[in-house]
């Protein structure tokens, strides 16, 4: 199914790639605007910043004119992918009177009333988060995702809103790419102590929208030139918003299912139920983090084990204790730490061993076999042998071990 939703979604966008001419309309005249649009930027706004252009199938939504900020760029264009705003004008404006007359008002106006899509946040008293377990203040952006993220991410993926991967991606999304606008435009800081920071800021997008302001020694400052800015703030914030969208249902939760997947199947591996097996290789740190969290894993994951490809040999990583620390939860030994080869192999009473780095965060085996051996910390021919190999039922990753117990015998 995923393979599936992310091939329509790319054969959806290919006929839009490359150069197009976008027609705006500044104070009510023809203004072509040739802009490089992303493979996935193809819903570019229309404008005026003086009186709408009115028709009976037209909606308009509104935002303030002067400097603009991350926030009502990509609040813009986010809800311009919804059915019901989808090629709506933008108006750039702070006349009440105006603003009272259009269909969506976002990050102006005082108000935050979603039944009349107002999105402002700037109000005395407003206080409003996303949920879910986060508590940052809303800016424009972040009420609209709340209120249209899932319609969003199901139009953009052709799947129902009550398709559980949508919902699943409306909350990574808003942790890895939405809340870090919120914060900054709310003046929230990421450290304000020891403690972990309060949220992601992987891209610095309100930055880089930030600077495309027009800058206060060019001559031309009138509306059209700032509109102009407007425009390619929105192509930049629409384009990395819908680049992240594509980005988790194409890997991030590929990657998870398999995560998930092999944390549940963990007591087949060891019957402490503290070695995962990686079945197939992906990004899985932040993944386990998360989910043994979710899952109340307990005990926790101590070894990671998964194939090198490229070496054709098994490496087994220590746990770290945080996402953002690197002492683990249970280094390997520190008499193997430095070692490599034969010397290893002597020292572990393990065969195959490769090495172990200095930190004994991670070492290295040419067998699952052995990497399983030097996650249990026991020699191949240990006499608890027996007792571990009563937790694998039969499993075919201990019939080497098996072997070479009773081999041994």
């Amino acid at each position: 199914m995923l393979e599936a939703y992310i091939t329509r979604h790319a054969m959806l966008r290919v006929a839009t790639r490359g150069q197009n001419q976008k027609l705006l309309t500044f104070l009510n005249r023809p203004f072509i605007f040739s802009i490089i649009m992303s493979s996935n930027n193809t819903r570019v706004s229309a404008f005026s910043a003086g009186s709408p252009t009115y028709s009976p199938s037209k909606r308009v939504v509104g935002t303030h004119n002067g400097s603009f900020h991350c926030d009502e760029a990509l609040g813009c264009f986010m809800i311009r992918l919804t059915n019901k705003f989808s090629a709506a004008e933008i108006v750039r404006t702070r006349d009440p009177q105006m603003l009272e007359t259009l269909d969506a008002v976002l990050d102006v106006g005082g108000v935050y009333d979603p039944s009349r899509d107002r999105y402002d946040h700037h109000q005395k008293g407003f206080d409003q988060v996303f949920g879910h377990g986060f508590t940052t203040k809303l800016s424009s952006a972040g009420l609209v995702y709340k209120h249209y993220g899932i319609e969003i991410i199901a139009n953009e993926l052709q799947l129902d809103q009550g398709h559980p991967d949508v919902h699943q991606l409306f909350l990574a999304i808003y942790k890895s790419f939405m809340e870090a606008i919120d914060a900054i435009d709310n003046g929230i800081n990421r450290y304000d102590t020891d403690q972990p920071p309060k949220y992601v800021n992987n891209t610095h997008l309100s930055s880089r929208v930030g600077r495309l302001n027009l800058d206060w020694m060019d001559p031309d400052q009138s509306p059209e030139k700032e509109n102009e800015a407007f425009q390619q703030a929105m192509a930049l914030a629409g384009s990395e918003f819908l680049d992240s969208v594509r980005f988790h249902a194409k890997s991030w939760l590929p990657a998870r299912s398999i995560v998930m997947e092999c944390l549940a199947a963990r007591h087949d591996i060891d019957p402490s139920g503290e070695i995962m097996v990686l079945n197939r290789f992906c990004p899985w740190k932040l993944h386990l983090f998360e989910l043994e969290e979710e899952m109340k894993i307990d005990p926790p994951i101590k070894y990671v084990l998964y194939e090198d490809e490229r070496a054709k040999q098994w490496r087994v990583q220590a746990m770290g204790i945080s996402p953002d620390k690197f002492e683990c939860r249970k280094a390997l030994p520190s008499q193997w730490r430095g070692l490599r080869d034969e010397e290893l192999s002597k020292e572990a009473g393990i065969p195959g061993c490769v090495f172990v780095h200095m930190s004994g965060f991670i070492g290295g085996n040419q067998s699952f076999e052995g990497a399983l051996a030097m996650a249990r910390g026991l020699p191949l021919h240990h006499p608890s042998l027996p007792i571990l190999l009563a937790g694998c039922n039969g499993i075919e990753h201990c019939i080497f071990l098996k072997f070479c117990f009773l081999e041994s015998a």
